[in-house]
């Protein structure tokens, strides 16, 4: 079809060109499936357009209302979390020649990104004890929901297990990706301790079980040591044995290659990724060697071979997308994907190596550990709920109502941790906290007094 006016607001006879050619007779058919509840109704409030300059300023002070980590101390986590990124990883991954690169598919162009990705694989595979990783997933969310469909795949079964104790955003995602493929069944956990039931697992896991998921630490930041247990019911039944992680305990907990995990997932952001309002984030997928798992990898696979002159390079292999072979008969539709993270990641697990990913790792518990025990000391709060050991966030029950006491922290200066009574409603008022190593003494000494004070005043 072609217009008269090709770079100017369409006409009335544009418009009932295009219409004829769809096939119907007004705008309204357009949008006849999207229920008029959720139409917006009248014109949006904008203001009106302001040139440039006058632009910057308005924008420079709507800016200047935004409260930071740098402002005040903030503890929240819950899948995104607050880590020290080293100026060099910045610097370096903010190369034009990696900003500018789209998904490597012509590998004798295509080096550089290439071997910087298989760096990355390298990395994930040597923190995770696993074999094989690909070059990364959207998230931890869509990670898990691709990890239920290879387990299904590889099994012919379609049954998924998965721990009560489970962020809701991750857990929503699963469901999206498995609707009407797999039944996810979610096992309960121990009230003490906040570790999934064992006893409840072994009843449920079936010859209709495709996989057994676990996380550890767990959302609500308890480490689960059953998992080698857990991982033994899994292979008994046939099942695959899935374990979500936190990369950054991986310098002070076993990797999950040692207690038996088939495949690993987890969340990237906290290897050298700031927050930006909830992103970017990369999700983490690994396996051990095995022909079908890795036949059975969603996303993409980078592998090192020799061209025709004997160098040693670097291509895209196993090709099983959408856009390489038959849509039926692909393993995911992970395209462009977080290329840039995966290298970000990778620079940083570079500079920071094994011995500070340990260092970090106890760093987390150590601060976790100092405000849990000062925070149990003040009277009407109690942290953690659980008697488990825990890593770097923790749930923090408060006699008080935890909208209350978090309107009342950021009265002080405070942001507090994520509230999850909606989550979790038998655990009552109950948020959760994060601390990190980029909180100082003074920081979760800040919170402490907050907290003191709103337990002593009622004002």
């Amino acid at each position: 079809m072609v217009f008269k006016h090709q770079y100017i607001p369409a006409t009335e006879d544009d418009k009932k060109a295009m219409l004829e050619e769809l096939g119907i007779e007004s705008v309204e058919e357009l949008y006849k499936d999207i229920p008029r509840k959720t139409r917006l109704n009248k014109r949006l409030n904008l203001p009106e357009s302001q040139v440039e300059v006058d632009l910057n300023r308005t924008v420079e002070k709507l800016m200047n209302r935004n409260v930071t980590h740098k402002d005040i101390p903030v503890f929240l986590g819950s899948g995104v979390w607050l880590h020290y990124v080293p100026a060099v990883v910045k610097s370096l991954t903010f190369l034009p020649e990696f900003q500018t690169s789209y998904t490597p598919y012509q590998s004798e162009v295509s080096q550089g990104i290439l071997q910087a990705l298989f760096e990355y694989q390298s990395m994930i595979c040597e923190i995770t004890g696993m074999d094989i990783a690909n070059a990364s997933m959207y998230d931890w969310a869509s990670a898990l929901g691709e990890a239920a469909l290879m387990a299904g795949r590889v099994t012919k079964r379609e049954e998924f297990l998965v721990p009560r104790i489970i962020h809701p955003e991750r857990r929503a995602a699963l469901e999206t990706y498995t609707h009407n493929i797999m039944n996810v069944r979610e096992v309960p956990y121990v009230r003490e301790t906040g570790i999934i039931d064992i006893n409840a697992l072994e009843s449920m896991v079936s010859k209709k079980t495709a996989g057994i998921y676990v996380e550890n630490p767990n959302y609500l930041g308890v480490m689960e040591f059953e998992v080698a247990e857990i991982g033994r019911i899994a292979h008994e039944n046939e099942a695959l044995f899935v374990v979500g992680v936190d990369p950054t305990s991986l310098g002070v907990l076993a990797s999950p290659g040692q207690y038996g995990a088939d495949i690993v997932i987890g969340e990237g952001q906290p290897l050298g990724i700031d927050p930006c309002f909830g992103g970017p984030l990369i999700g983490l997928f690994a396996c051990r060697e095995d022909k079908t798992l890795m036949r059975n990898m969603p996303g993409r696979l980078i592998g090192m071979t020799e061209d025709a002159q004997g160098n040693r390079c670097y291509t895209i292999t196993l090709q099983t997308r959408e856009q390489h072979i038959r849509r039926e008969k692909a393993t995911s539709n992970i395209c462009s994907n977080e290329a840039l993270c995966a290298v970000q990641v990778a620079i940083y697990l570079a500079c920071v190596g094994p011995s500070e990913l340990a260092q970090l790792g106890e760093t987390c518990m150590a601060n976790a550990k100092y405000v849990m025990r000062r925070i149990n000391e003040i009277e009407g709060f109690i942290a953690p709920l659980f008697e488990s050991t825990h890593f770097k966030e923790f749930t923090v029950n408060s006699q008080k109502s935890v909208e209350e006491v978090h309107k009342k922290l950021l009265d002080r200066g405070v942001h507090g941790g994520k509230i999850i009574k909606s989550e979790f409603p038998e655990l009552g008022e109950t948020s959760l906290y994060c601390v990190t190593e980029i909180h100082t003494v003074e920081d979760m000494d800040k919170l402490v007094e907050a907290l003191t004070d709103i337990s002593c005043n009622s004002g």
